[in-house]
């Protein structure tokens, strides 16, 4: 039995995923309006710079066979017809795939990933590919050729009142974080309903933080990496990026599971848990990690996290201080493993098989470097020189073999947290709210990606669920969020708590009146709900 919606506006495109997709069964919206809708913001919102490449052709076609559907009466699932959005390291069959580099620009994929084809195969309509730092090396997207990543908070009401008076967006904008900045702010600006992204050490997490939405890093092996161009193989996951808890729930549900072309996924993962609506948080043993509380966090992020774990223990749930000792080694473990895997991965990126070839033909050791000079920019060259140094012979067993014995200390110190009864641990997901794109690029990208991830770095070397939630505006008017960290898949269980959170705190929706002239954004009662409109 469908729950009974009231009239539904078009406008409201702010909606959770259930609610439209209930709308879309019983003929109150079309996929082809919601195609349209959200076309149509894409273009009012081009400043963002979120989009590399839009699929208007492909989403409307894929909108009119939704439609089809829906008036037989059989829908795919509850995305078929749903605007999605993809980062543009993921292989997508006849759409250019290019990871915002110079090496990739013409590239076209002829396969899909495994998660955009699960995506398709429920329905979901494909807006476009999202922009990114080159080869997702970045924490603020914005070392991609195609340029920065604007952050839709920049023009933001919210923001506008509170902002240093005679301070313009225009000549101050925010960045976006990243790597995945391009989907964080695609899902923010209202341009799509989800989107894909990758997490390496934080690359969702992150910038979900900074747009003010939630962002889902699942278990390492649970959703499969088939056709995401790699970082760095042993932490790269697929991310989720929405606006509410539910529709991450939603779109997880559908890209899990074991996939033949991916050794790395485990077969049936999911350990039982509690379902969202039915989560009782008293009992629930809350874990705050003594290391997360640095010198360089910020006072506003560290009061919002002493309020988040009072909630908890408010609501009856065991809220203690737990030690993970070997978080103050991660940076440079990440970077020692990361700068190796990366040196791999970019070899096969050589002017040969495909991408770009430069014309110098002197010779093929010629060729080569004049490809990879040309094709990758100062970032990628500096990590593959980075790891190539790491894995020399001499420095192999220095460097290299060291840092994964720090990473396996790094993984028993979550296990040895978990095992002593601690359901999740609830920590900062960033330091600060976002920052001016002037102020970041005063530093250089290792030395930010340092300080951005050192929250975030250490659940990929451990191959945990991990979920970002907005929590409040700061006095600045923009978005912080705090994470919250689970066992090896029991990532539902991880939602459900995030989702209580989430409930808690009612977040506000942004209203983006500056950059959309027709106001259409802003939801009357101010609020972001996933369950109803009134």
């Amino acid at each position: 039995m469908l729950p009974e919606i009231p009239q539904l506006r078009i406008d409201t495109i702010g909606l959770g995923i259930a609610v439209v997709s209930a709308a879309l069964k019983q003929g109150q919206v079309t996929p082809t309006e919601l195609c349209k809708k959200c076309l149509s913001l894409i273009k009012k919102t081009k400043c963002l710079n979120a989009y590399i490449t839009v699929s208007e052709e492909a989403a409307l076609k894929q909108a009119e066979e939704s439609e089809r559907r829906y008036k037989q009466g059989q829908p795919l699932g509850d995305l078929d017809g749903i605007p999605v959005a993809v980062k543009d390291n993921f292989s997508t069959a006849g759409i250019e795939t290019t990871c915002a580099s110079n090496m990739l620009k013409g590239y076209i994929p002829p396969y899909n990933a495994t998660v955009v084809q699960k995506l398709l195969d429920q329905g979901a309509l494909l807006m476009g590919k999202t922009n990114l730092d080159e080869f997702a090396m970045g924490s603020g997207s914005t070392d991609g050729v195609f340029g920065p990543v604007k952050n839709p908070w920049s023009y933001s009401k919210q923001h506008r009142e509170r902002r240093q008076r005679g301070e313009q967006p225009d000549s101050c904008w925010l960045i976006a974080g990243g790597s995945s900045g391009g989907s964080a702010a695609a899902v923010a600006a209202f341009t799509c309903f989800a989107a894909l992204g990758s997490d390496t050490g934080g690359s969702t997490r992150n910038p979900a933080a900074h747009c003010g939405i939630v962002g889902f890093k699942p278990s390492y092996g649970l959703v499969s990496r088939h056709g995401l161009i790699p970082l760095v193989n042993s932490m790269d996951v697929p991310g989720i990026f929405t606006r509410c808890v539910d529709d991450t729930a939603m779109v997880l549900g559908v890209l899990a599971g074991h996939d033949p072309k991916d050794s790395t996924t485990v077969q049936n993962p999911v350990k039982p848990f509690m379902t969202p609506n039915a989560m009782d948080v008293s009992g629930l043993c809350v874990g705050i990690p003594k290391e997360y509380l640095v010198p360089e966090l910020s006072s506003e992020v560290r009061s919002l996290w002493s309020q988040a774990a009072d909630l908890f223990e408010s609501e009856g749930a065991k809220v203690i201080e737990v030690s993970l000792p070997h978080t103050c080694y991660s940076i440079v473990c990440y970077h020692v493993l990361c700068t190796s895997e990366v040196a791999s991965n970019m070899a096969r990126f050589d002017g040969l098989q495909y991408g770009h070839r430069s014309n110098i033909d002197a010779s093929t050791e010629a060729m080569y470097a004049a490809t990879r000079q040309e094709g990758f920019n100062d970032v990628v060259r500096g990590r593959i020189l980075s790891g190539n140094f790491f894995l020399l012979k001499e420095n192999y067993e220095n460097y290299f073999v060291k840092a994964q014995k720090v990473r396996r200390l790094i993984v028993k110190d979550f296990m040895h947290v978990f095992d002593s009864g601690v359901d999740v641990l609830l920590t900062p997901t960033t330091l600060s709210e976002a920052v001016p794109y002037s102020e970041f690029i005063k530093e250089d990208n290792r030395t930010r990606s340092a300080q951005d991830d050192i929250f975030t770095q250490p659940v990929n070397m451990a191959g945990l669920p991990a979920v970002n939630v907005p929590v409040a505006l700061s006095s600045q008017g923009l978005p912080i969020g705090l994470q919250l960290i689970g066992r090896a898949f029991y990532d539902q269980q991880l939602l459900a708590v995030a989702k209580w959170l989430e409930k808690q705190v009612q977040f506000p929706v942004i209203q983006l009146q500056d950059l959309m002239d027709d106001g259409t954004l802003v939801l009357e009662n101010g609020k972001l709900t996933s369950v109803s409109l009134n």
